[in-house]
């Protein structure tokens, strides 16, 4: 069954991997909630609230240039979701660079979503949840400049700090003149401006950035990954088994897949993942 909340309020918040304090949002937002509220119980990090670190902007996952202002977005409602069947009526974002997350640098929250990779070294400082996604590395390239299959490999090309990504591009990509960005608004800004030719991430996010760029980007091109998208825990959480069920139960039931569709299908634009073609480095 699905019902419809609205948002419950807005509070302060400190603002986890930064050290600026920004405001937290805070409720249910816009989004709609699957299944039955409270059949599972944790303690959470921070009583009363479900906290989730989040790395933003992330157009289609968290739909908002601020933590105050996102009430929508797959990633975000999937939180959501988790909250409401563990009875809790409070989601708070909290907003941290990329670099933190994956290193595990931020404290006092119940999980991260930031579309991360599993990989191996990661688990030595986070424990993962289980996966509720797979990518792919998606290219954008200005929409009057693009970038082909072989011109890739010598372009200017940026990615984000503390991706998988960083390390590819250096092994599969290795005469690329490659820029390193603090944040995916910064590598897109640069994309804009000129000063790379290229950049590559998560092909959900290249796909939503393009989308929302008014027909300036485009995406030309993806790469295979066999990486799974997960979660982040504090290493060692105690509620990770309780909150891992809640994400295989909302796969099982096809809650993922109908916030795939009611948000990321529309952040693209139209244009779905299997429909970018697979480039060969």
């Amino acid at each position: 069954m699905k019902t419809t909340a609205k948002i419950l309020g807005l509070a302060l918040g400190a603002m986890l991997g930064v050290s600026a304090p920004a405001l937290a949002a805070e409720g249910y937002g816009d989004c709609k909630l699957y299944g039955k509220g409270g059949t599972e119980t944790i303690t959470p990090a921070v009583p009363g609230q479900f906290t989730v670190i989040i790395n933003l902007p992330a157009v289609g996952e968290f739909n908002g240039d601020t933590e105050d202002s996102v009430t929508s977005g797959r990633e975000f409602c999937m939180a959501v979701n988790i909250a409401y069947r563990l009875g809790l009526d409070k989601v708070v974002l909290k907003n941290a660079s990329f670099d933190s997350i994956v290193a595990g640098q931020n404290r006092d929250f119940d999980i991260a979503l930031a579309l991360i990779s599993v990989t191996e070294p990661r688990k030595k400082v986070v424990d993962f949840s289980t996966p509720y996604a797979h990518g792919a590395f998606g290219i954008a390239t200005r929409a009057d400049a693009p970038v082909t299959e072989d011109s890739i490999k010598t372009t200017k090309l940026g990615t984000q700090a503390g991706t998988i990504m960083v390390d590819w591009v250096q092994e599969n990509l290795p005469d690329a003149r490659l820029s390193v960005f603090d944040d995916t608004g910064a590598m897109f800004t640069a994309l804009a401006a000129g000063n790379v030719d290229a950049v590559m991430t998560d092909l959900s996010v290249v796909l939503g950035q393009v989308g929302n760029s008014k027909g300036r980007l485009a995406v030309v091109g993806k790469y295979a990954s066999d990486r799974d998208t997960a979660g982040i825990y504090p290493k060692g959480s105690a509620e990770e088994a309780t909150i891992n069920k809640i994400i295989a139960d909302m796969e099982a039931d096809g809650t993922l897949k109908d916030l795939e569709m009611q948000y990321l299908a529309p952040a693209w634009g139209g244009l779905m993942p299997a429909d970018v073609p697979v480039w060969k480095h």
